[in-house]
């Protein structure tokens, strides 16, 4: 199972915003400089490319995916009938590791991949310990008996904000009740420009 594991805050300098929770910070008080020891120097126009090839890297980056696995979730999106970028974000919110996320079973989409990859998840009573894995419409998310207990899950959960309104949650239980509509995905993606970039 690859993942990306270099330097975070890199990623999110380079595409201008906190990709990343403990980014944020950093970011208003440095500004987004990007990386490299030409980050301060003068900023080219970028080109059309330029902009769909950020956007398709900003979007890889706040799933924490890598580019084989994006490429393969874009195409499979192309081949369902309907808008091919609401097709991919719905693809991309449904994964496992972003559903415990928008669940606040952790702070973060890497505490979340972190949480499954481990087997501390369940879908449906059944431990899956696969970060991509898709949930569908009506599986129930729980987190096992052995973790919720534990101090950051609790902070966690103490500390969530508002569930998007295609999940609930009871406790340590969630559930999918529909697919997310566009309005309650990730907002600081143009998934028009990602079409744009792969239909090249």
């Amino acid at each position: 199972m690859a993942r990306y594991t270099g330097p975070k805050r890199r990623l999110s300098r380079r595409e201008g915003l906190a990709l990343f929770a403990k980014d944020a910070k950093a970011i208003e008080r440095k500004g987004a400089v990007p990386p490299g020891q030409h980050g301060l120097g003068r900023r080219r126009r970028i080109s059309e490319y330029g902009v769909q090839l950020r956007e398709k890297q900003k979007a890889k980056r706040i799933f924490g995916l890598l580019e084989k696995q994006f490429k393969r979730y874009f195409e499979e999106a192309s081949k369902v009938r309907g808008a091919t970028g609401l097709v991919l974000l719905q693809t991309l919110e449904t994964r496992l590791d972003n559903v415990v996320y928008r669940l606040n079973f952790a702070k973060s989409r890497a505490g979340a991949r972190q949480l499954v990859s481990h087997g501390h998840i369940k879908v449906m009573g059944k431990k899956v310990n696969i970060p991509s894995f898709q949930v569908k419409v009506d599986q129930t998310i729980e987190i096992s008996e052995d973790l919720r207990d534990n101090t950051q899950v609790k902070k966690s959960l103490e500390e969530a904000q508002t569930l998007p309104e295609w999940l609930d949650r009871r406790a340590t239980v969630g559930k999918v009740l529909r697919m997310p509509e566009r309005e309650e995905m990730e907002l600081s993606i143009d998934e028009q420009l990602i079409v744009e970039y792969y239909s090249r």
